[in-house]
């Protein structure tokens, strides 16, 4: 078996990870744009994918949605997130929940 080498370099899942880590409560991104952050604006439903099989609950994971404004997919449910989503912009006092600019991952 061959060795594998960390060069230091982080991969995509890492990127997505560290992307969804930074966006603010009362706050929410689209998949697209997480993607494009992360480094490949084409693979939206990877990050879908990589963040249904996330179960750190430091990762805010529900604060993802489609870029179409619908809320998308949870690996808790969708009643969930939006409960999750509707907490988080009650305590702001920020009744609509808008995307922001985050810390660019490099």
């Amino acid at each position: 078996m061959a060795k594998q080498i960390f060069n230091g370099e982080k991969g995509f899942k890492q990127k997505v990870l560290e992307v969804v880590s930074y966006i603010p409560a009362g706050s929410v991104m689209s998949y697209k744009e997480v993607a494009r952050r992360a480094g490949n604006k084409k693979a939206a439903r990877a990050v879908g994918n990589i963040l249904n099989k996330n179960h750190d609950k430091n990762i805010p994971c529900h604060r993802v949605t489609r870029a179409d404004g619908k809320i998308g997919g949870y690996n808790r449910g969708v009643s969930q997130k939006k409960k999750l989503l509707q907490s988080e912009a009650k305590e702001l006092n920020n009744p609509a929940v808008q995307p922001q600019d985050y810390k660019e991952v490099k």
